[in-house]
């Protein structure tokens, strides 16, 4: 008989393992159930038991050919018969070949209750089909097709019947012949599907349906018996069936089919496995970036069978749910598994898993789970240890890795239209490669370049795959062009996408469209200036204006603020309450009605500013809406004087807006305003506000008369009175200040794509305070004009989107600004709308760059340079494309692509270039019309290494600022800098006719600059020029020469003027006439791009450009170049020296006498002994000028609190205060006055800052008292010295004699042997070996008659670390370099350190690989050593070893090479070493038992014994005086047991004195043992101490060696190699013993030797040892 199948061999294993618990009490109840069916499953028809006579498994002496034969009949019969099952059959067949597991045990599936059915009504073939389906078994089905297999191979091999299995046989005729046949009912794979079954209980019963049958296959119950019957007539029977049968049965066959195919598709799909099947992740968990305090959830689908248990992990720890209630969930519902953890924090950052695990296997997916924190929420506690633990995303970035990630975007937004009040998604997948997991991407959203940040209005969301941002309610203010920057580090891409937002439908058609983009401006207690961009949508009819609504922060109530509309874009609204917030919105209104409002400004308190950044700084509760502000009961006080600087901020025909600043003189109390206004030319002055005065020094004078002339002048008033009036303003004349913008002009449309065209136009002349422009477009002929944009655009050049293909349009702009919209312009030349490449263009592909030239050339590259096109096709170039190709024997090859992305330098470097190979090369440049054409090709270049010592040539030389008589050459610096930094430049001009050699030089001595103006130019001359650098080789290669250029000054030409204006604001204004719609001004410094914006802003408006000086200073001297783009040469510059900057300071200097300058705003120190010093310093005071000091409003005055102090030769202004009292706390201002000029700074000291400054001045004020006495300099620290031990040491001063230094840990008192002597006023402590028992709390004492100081050193946690890391450092860095040497065991490595301690972290490297530490391999330490012990070495053993070292944060490493003569020799002497351990491990020795010494009476019985060993068994045989010496009568020696050595003398006497030595001996060795026998004769103890002497020898002295064994080895050199060895050092050691004699003469036998003495025998060879007794 064959084994049993594996299947069979091995159930009871994923039988415990992976039965459900749920099952347990259904298997039973099921086996029973299956046991009894097994039986009517036997009992099927007699068609089906004879078409399976293929299948039956019998032994080889029953199967024959009858058997066969029968099997035929069988066929026929069933062919004939059951011709319904063989098409079902086949099907099943089929099904149970492909399928993974049957669908069977669905035990309600609508075929089973079909196949129930046919049963019943007594179908033989379908009957037994379905009882073989209802069973489910596949293996069943697998003996299916292996018998049709087995039909058509004519082989007949049966299955094996299984061992445990009983014959159940089962005959309708007795005569018929049963063959033991086993079918396999055992499925060997279950996979639960859902879908087939949806509830848990199914689950449970396919799976119980599985174990039963698997129970029943292996212990032989349910075993189905096929039979061949054969009748002696060999009549066949036939079943009788009516028509309505057969038609019902025909339909369920077809039923069936259907179900069985559905079946074998499904789990085609699902495996194609038949048996146990290791686990594998259909769906892996992905990884996740939340928020704190979101949910996430992983999600994965595991597929195996047995079905696998999932387990999951956080860092490789197992996730414990009931540890943390509540915290984490696992689910697996069908196949799906589920973590979901719920309210992350920032420790759930981490790497999760899910293991998936059954008998075949285990397999495990990873995710990692970034939790951010929102700006401002991070542990302080995080920030003060120094470190962040934090994922790649959250501050985190992949430094070094920038320039390899490559960032696509894949189903990318397109240009998006939407509507006022709906919702907008952008959307764009982002592929990053390469995909490092703990790297993750930053998603940035800017709109119009400004970075948006979440809100109401936007939300965002990344999944790690993909960005989206929503426009939850979509208004004209989020129109704008939209980009994605994805950011890696410091790379980054960006993708963008115009979204454009319609008006929504207005309430009444006709009506205009809302205003948008309301923001409120200069805020103040009792007013506020809303403005708003007018709508580009007037409905049919002009706007005539506007209302303002405003709304109370916390309610829903709407007011009015205007009772007539008012056209001017901004307006200021009054009467507000101070303290409170407010929204506001704009309605527009035409003839037809009033818009829709706008969307709602942001929230704005009436405040001070002053209180509102005072506020801001120092918030001291949640944000409600309202400001609660009180004032002080007012006191007797002063009347105020006049406010200053009236004057007249804004003007329109309906309001004028006034400004002033507080007066001087105004009390200690707050002060309120009138307002007061008389027409020009009279003194008729009217009050405007008579009611309320104003609080804020703003404010709006409304119903004045338009057209005509007003003055106006404000009072103060307090308690105390009405003060003077300010001086009064110029005559205002009642009219828009700002006008209505001209139209555009020249409006310009350019083909874009299919559905866009770019508009271009220029700035109207004169425009101010321009908001931006509004386009509008129109199909030829139609008359109906569409806006293309519904929020103001800056710029001039706009795309307009979502134009229809083919068809032609006209375009018009018009400019904005507050005082309204400008007339249209005229209409565009039409266009049609077409793709830029491929049709008539107004802006044509540049012209191909030329004069092409090698800058550098190395053995695989070629770094290029040409000059730009000297057509760029009327706009800009956009970058550049190279191509090269190969030249073999002057026959050019292939052109090749040597860029993809284009690029913007005309200097590139073509990389993987072919040695001593000749190329050719051609660039074509790019600009928004598309590729030009290339350049013709280049000379031949052969690519080879450079060795030249001079540099190679400068490029892209260039000239700029060309007049009549001098121009600027620029030029950039060579690729090739040859042997040595380039050390300058020399420029070469000639006339462009003049030949070669009349090329002279410009300058004699080298540039250090990369730019040169050169002069003495004539007029009207052509020149050329080259540039050539040197080095200290020498003068390189010559650059190409630029082109020829003409010394002229063209007709129009304007310079760079510098202008201070009344401010003293100093700026550079550049003006050009001759700009296309492309052209912009580039400002530059040294003719450098100016990157920082931190010292110079430039704004340029229309054709004038201004770059203004925010603090002119040394750092600005320079040249300042403007060059305008897309012009014929249009530039010029500034040169500010040192003297020219001094000039323009003085200039502003003047403009701004006025103010008193300061060179430092009032500031605050702490002095030496705790007083706190108030200063300010001016840059002059004259003689006259005065100092207020004011602390809380209130004027205080010098005094013995107050010390007060004027400089005005210096300008210093001082206050001095002995003390700082809580009283104290406030604001302090110094208020200069000197002539006209007034300035003052405040400082304010509140809250926080003032306890700090007054902690300061305590702790500053006992500073002094502490070093009145002994104190310490330098707080008590730390140092460890070159010996690896820990020095602590403070620094002291102010000591004498009699001072004493005490030292303390942990409070108890560290005795120190000798007193200090304060050398360097340096006091140490060493502590030697510096461990983890030294950690503690220091703390030194410093005392003497004028007091004591501490100092306190905790050398706990963090330090205790931070100090064992320099210690385990140093330890680290005293480490010998790694020794090899040789042992019994093996070959050991080793290393010596000053001292070894734990926290020193010890690794082994072998080949780069970290050591996995065995038996054989392992590593210790002894003493100060550090080894690596490697037992039983073998060749793959060689290799470099590498000791690690590891501080705690650097790993020090040491390196040998144990391989090749040196492995051989260590290999060589192990060996050697191994055998002389071998040989002293079982050479002959003796092990104990003889003592050194007997003395024993005449007549006495002396009987001694010993332990001997030896493998071999040793010889051993007796000497008495260095002879031989055999058993006798009176003497019996004995060998025993090969080990046990007797030696008696049953009566001694005194011929029996002497030295018996005992001898072992085999063939490693030979060992003897000493023993002296002295008898005593009774005559007396003279004569046995004379006997004794004279048989013992020699008697020199009174000392007795006590151990005299010795022995001979295989190998002497074994007792070297263990002299070295330093682990277990082997010394022969020789114990000197003094022996004195019993006084009282009584002879004795001695003690044995001691246990060490028997551990440890000494061992003789051929010596003689002698041993001298004295007696007395």
């Amino acid at each position: 008989m064959m084994s049993l199948p594996f299947y069979q061999r091995h159930h009871d294993h994923y039988d415990r393992a992976y039965r459900h618990k749920a099952l347990q009490s259904t298997v039973s109840q099921y086996q029973k159930e299956t046991k009894s069916k097994s039986a009517l499953y036997a009992q099927g028809s007699t068609a089906y038991a004879r078409g399976s006579a293929a299948y039956r498994h019998a032994s080889a002496a029953d199967f024959s050919l009858e058997s066969s034969a029968a099997y035929s009949r069988g066929s026929s019969a069933y062919d004939l018969e059951s011709a319904a099952y063989s098409y079902g059959s086949t099907a099943y067949d089929h099904s149970a070949a492909q399928s993974k597991r049957s669908a069977a045990y669905s035990l309600d599936s609508e075929a089973l209750s079909k196949s129930s059915a046919a049963y019943s009504h007594g179908s033989e073939s379908i009957n037994k089909l379905a009882a073989a389906y209802r069973l489910g078994s596949e293996a069943y089905s697998l003996g299916l097709k292996d018998s049709n297999l087995m039909i058509e191979d004519q082989s007949y091999k049966m299955s094996p019947k299984a061992k445990r299995a009983k014959q159940n046989l089962i005959s309708e005729d007795k005569e018929n012949e049963a063959i033991d046949y086993s079918v396999p009912i055992f499925s060997g794979r279950e996979v639960s599907i859902s879908g087939i079954t949806d509830t848990e209980e199914e689950r449970i019963k396919e799976s119980a349906a599985y174990v039963a049958r698997r129970n029943l296959f292996a212990t032989g119950e349910g075993v189905s018996v096929s039979k061949v019957a054969k009748s002696s007539s060999e009549e066949e029977h036939h079943e009788k069936k009516s028509r309505k049968v057969a038609i019902r049965e025909s339909a369920e066959r077809v039923a069936l089919k259907k179900t069985l195919e559905e079946t074998q598709a499904f789990h085609k799909k699902l495996n194609q496995d038949k048996l146990l099947h290791p686990p594998e992740f259909i769906i892996e968990p992905r990884s996740h970036t939340v928020w704190e305090k979101q949910n996430v959830k992983f999600h994965c689908t595991v597929a195996g069978w047995p079905e696998p248990r999932v387990t999951w992990y956080k860092n490789n720890v197992p996730i414990d749910v009931q540890a943390h209630p509540g915290k984490y969930t696992i689910e697996n519902r069908y196949g799906l598994h589920s973590l979901e953890i719920s309210t992350c924090d920032f420790d759930d950052t981490a790497q999760y898993r899910a293991s998936a695990m059954n008998v075949k296997g285990e397999i495990s997916a990873y995710a990692s789970l970034v939790v951010k924190r929102y700006k401002g929420d991070l542990d302080a506690s995080l920030l003060h240890a120094g470190t962040v633990s934090q994922p790649l995303s959250f501050g985190v970035t992949p430094h070094g890795y920038a320039s390899r990630f490559e960032i696509s975007f894949v189903d990318k937004f397109d240009v998006a239209f939407g509507r006022e009040g709906e919702t907008m998604s952008l959307g764009c997948t982002v592929v990053i490669s390469p995909d490092i997991k703990r790297f993750k991407p930053d998603i940035e959203w800017y709109r119009n370049g400004v970075l948006i940040t979440p809100s109401k209005w936007v939300q965002m969301h990344w999944t790690g795959e993909r960005a989206s941002l929503t426009l939850t309610h979509a208004n004209k203010e989020d129109e704008g062009l939209y980009t994605l920057r994805v950011v890696m580090g410091e790379y980054y891409e960006e993708y963008s996408g115009y979204v454009f937002v319609r008006d929504a439908d207005a309430e009444i058609p006709g009506a205009p469209g809302a205003p948008l983009d309301v923001q409120c401006l200069d805020a103040n207690k009792d007013y506020v200036i809303v403005s708003w961009k007018q709508p580009a949508v007037d409905g049919g009819n002009p706007i005539l204006g506007y209302f303002i609504d405003r709304c109370e922060v916390g309610t829903t109530h709407w007011t009015q603020c205007n009772e007539t509309p008012v056209k001017f874009a901004r307006f200021p609204v009054t009467g507000l309450i101070e303290g409170r917030s407010y929204i506001f919105r704009v309605r527009a209104v035409n003839k037809v009605g009033i818009s829709l409002p706008s969307r709602v400004s942001e929230p704005v308190a009436a405040l001070d500013p002053a209180d509102r950044a005072r506020l801001r700084s120092h918030p001291s509760a949640p944000w409600t809406g309202q400001i609660i502000v009180t004032e002080e009961e007012p006191a007797e006080g002063v009347v105020p004087g006049p406010p200053t600087d009236l004057q007249v901020i804004e003007a329109t025909k309906n309001y004028v807006v006034l400004s002033w600043k507080p007066p001087g003189q105004r009390g200690h109390e707050g002060i309120m305003y009138f307002v007061e206004k008389c027409v020009a030319g009279t003194e008729e002055w009217q009050r405007v506000n008579t009611e309320i005065p104003v609080k804020s020094p703003r404010f709006a004078v409304f119903d004045l008369a338009e057209g005509k002339s007003y003055c106006f002048r404000v009072r103060c008033c307090n308690s105390a009175g009405i003060g003077e009036p300010s001086e009064a303003t110029e005559a205002t004349v009642v009219d828009d200040k700002l006008d209505i913008p001209k139209p555009p002009g020249r409006i310009m449309p350019t083909r874009n794509t299919d559905t866009s065209v770019v508009v271009t136009w220029t700035e109207p002349p004169d425009a101010k305070d321009l908001v931006g422009y509004y386009i509008e477009s129109s199909v030829v002929g139609s008359g109906h004009w569409e806006p293309c944009n519904n929020n103001p655009v800056k710029g001039t050049r706009f795309i307009c989107h979502g134009l229809t293909n083919g068809e032609k349009y006209i375009f018009r702009v018009r400019a904005v600004n507050a005082a309204g919209l400008s007339e249209f312009s005229q209409d565009s030349e039409p266009i049609e709308v077409q793709a830029a490449i491929g049709g008539g263009l107004l802006h044509a592909a540049p012209s191909p760059p030329y004069d092409i030239t090698v800058l550098e050339s190395v053995r695989d590259s070629m770094a290029l340079g040409w000059k730009q096109p000297k057509v760029t096709g009327g706009t800009e170039i956009t970058g550049y494309y190279v191509n090269y190709r190969e030249v073999i024997g002057g026959v050019p090859g292939k052109w090749m692509e040597a860029n993809i992305k284009a690029i913007s330098e005309r200097a590139y470097r073509i990389q993987n270039l072919k040695e001593n190979m000749v190329y050719q090369f051609q660039v074509a440049a790019a600009n928004l019309a598309g590729v030009g054409t290339p350049s013709l090709p280049s000379q031949p270049f052969k690519c080879e290494e450079w060795t030249i010592a001079v540099p190679g040539p400068p490029h892209d030389v260039t000239y700029t600022e060309v007049r009549k008589d001098s121009l600027v050459l620029l030029w950039k610096e060579p690729v090739y800098t040859g042997r040595s930094p380039i050390a300058g430049y020399y420029i070469d001009m000639k006339e462009t006719e003049a030949k070669e050699e009349h090329w002279r030089s410009v300058n004699e001595k080298p540039l250090q600059k990369k730019f040169l103006k050169i002069g003495g130019l004539t007029e009207g001359v052509s020149y050329v020029f080259r540039v050539r650098a040197t080095n200290q080789a020498g003068v390189g290669k010559p650059s190409n020469t630029t082109d020829p250029v003409v010394a002229e000054t063209r007709p129009g030409t304007k310079e760079v003027v510098v202008d201070v204006d009344d401010n003293g604001v100093i700026s550079l204004n550049f003006e050009c006439d001759q700009m296309s719609p492309n052209s912009k001004f580039v400002w530059s410094k040294n003719y450098e791009p100016i990157e920082d914006d931190s010292r110079l802003a430039i704004d340029t408006k229309g054709g004038k450009s201004k770059a203004t000086f925010k603090d002119l200073g040394e750092d600005d001297l320079g040249i300042y170049s403007c060059i305008v783009t897309d012009t014929d040469g249009v530039s010029s510059s500034y040169t500010i020296d040192e003297e020219e900057m001094k000039r323009l300071l003085a200039l502003s200097h003047e403009h701004k006498f006025p103010t008193v300058p300061l060179v430092s705003e009032l500031a605050v120190e702490i002095l030496e002994k705790g007083e706190v010093r108030f200063w300010l310093q001016a840059e002059k005071l004259s003689g006259n000028a005065k100092v207020n000091f004011v602390f809380n409003d209130k004027e205080i005055f010098n005094g013995e609190k107050y010390k007060m102090k004027v400089d005005q030769k210096t300008g210093l202004v001082e206050m001095i205060m002995d003390k700082l009292e809580d009283k104290d706390e406030g604001t302090y201002t110094f208020q200069l006055q000197d002539g006209k000029a007034t300035n003052q700074s405040s400082l304010v000291l509140i809250g926080d800052v003032f306890k700090k400054l007054q902690d300061e001045a305590e702790f500053q004020r006992k500073e002094w008292h502490r070093k009145q006495g002994p104190h310490f300099v330098d707080k008590l620290g730390w140092e460890v010295t070159d010996d690896c031990n820990v020095m602590l040491k403070c620094k002291v001063a102010n000591i004498k004699k009699e001072t004493h230094i005490v030292w303390y840990k942990d409070d108890r008192e560290i005795m120190v042997d000798e007193e200090h002597d304060f050398k360097d006023g340096v006091c140490t402590l060493l502590i030697s070996e510096f461990s983890k028992k030294d950690t503690g709390t220091y703390e030194v004492i410093l005392k003497d008659d004028r007091g004591k100081d501490t100092s306190e050193l905790k050398l706990t946690d963090t330090a205790f670390a931070d100090l064992m890391n320099e210690v385990c450092r140093r330890i680290a860095l005293s480490a010998t370099d790694l020794k090899i040497q040789s042992t019994a065991e093996g070959i050991r490595l080793y290393s010596f350190v000053t001292y070894y301690v734990e926290d020193l972290r010890v690794g082994w490297v072998h080949n780069d690989t970290q050591i996995r530490f065995t038996d054989r391999v392992k590593t210790g330490v002894t003493g100060e050593q550090i080894w690596l012990q490697i037992n039983e070495p073998t060749p793959q053993d060689k290799g470099k070893y590498t000791m690690e070292l590891f501080d705690g944060k650097t790993a020090h490493k040491k390196t040998v090479d144990l391989s090749g003569q040196a492995f051989d020799e260590a290999f060589a002497e192990f060996q050697r070493l191994k055998q002389a351990a071998i040989a002293e491990k079982n050479r002959a020795r003796v092990l104990g038992g003889l003592p050194d010494v007997v003395t024993i009476q005449e007549g006495k019985a002396l009987n001694l014994s010993c332990t001997v060993w030896g493998d071999p068994t040793p010889e051993v045989s007796w000497l008495k005086n260095e002879k031989s010496f055999v058993s006798d009568a009176n003497c019996i020696l004995k060998f025993e047991s090969g080990k046990n050595v007797n030696f008696t003398i049953s009566s001694v006497s005194t011929l029996d004195s002497g030295k018996y030595s005992l001898v072992v001996k085999n063939k490693y060795g030979t060992e003897t043992s000493d023993v002296t026998v002295i008898v005593i004769s009774v005559s007396g103890q003279t004569d046995m101490a004379k006997h004794a002497a004279s048989v013992q020898g020699q008697s020199q002295n009174n000392v007795t060696l006590s151990k005299k064994k010795k022995a001979t080895t295989a190998s002497k050199q074994h007792k070297e190699g263990e002299k070295k060895d330093f682990i277990k050092p082997h010394v022969d050691e020789i114990i000197a013993t003094e022996e004195t004699p019993d006084p009282k003469g009584i002879p004795t036998v001695e003690k044995k030797k001691d246990a060490k003495s028997n551990q440890h025998p000494a061992k003789k060879t051929d010596e003689k040892a002698a041993a001298a007794e004295t007696v007395p």
